[in-house]
């Protein structure tokens, strides 16, 4: 089964910088692309970001790029999003996703099966 847990989220003020976890579990994929969505209150699940684990590929939203990176260890089955410059706009809970699309159409929620429970952002101004 598989098992997806972030971590790492918090309270920071503008101009800030946190870096969220997600360690995946219970699959025997050696390549496979993961993503890290948001969702602000009373606003849809966007995407931020993706990343092929096999070649390193990114994609990431026009709001995040050049403040955020996205990586992951395979050896430690852990995914990152290192958020840097961080804005008001970026509170949000931030769910990691597996298993669904990369580059563009891994920005869509419906592309992906497998979510984990979310960790919140909140950054004050």
């Amino acid at each position: 089964q598989v098992q997806l847990v972030e971590s790492g989220g918090g309270s920071v003020q503008a101009g800030g910088s946190l870096r969220l976890s997600c360690a995946v579990s219970g699959y025997t994929y050696s390549t496979y692309c993961m993503a890290w969505f948001r969702q602000a209150p009373g606003k849809e699940r966007e995407g931020v970001a993706n990343i092929h684990t096999g070649g390193g590929t990114t994609y990431y939203a026009d709001s995040v790029k050049g403040r955020f990176v996205i990586s992951e260890d395979a050896d430690k089955k852990t995914l990152y999003l290192q958020m840097n410059s961080l804005k008001p706009e970026d509170t949000a809970m931030y769910y990691c996703a597996a298993f669904g699309p990369c580059g563009l159409y891994g920005m869509f929620k419906g592309a992906w099966n497998y979510w984990g429970q979310g960790t919140q952002v909140t950054v004050s101004s």
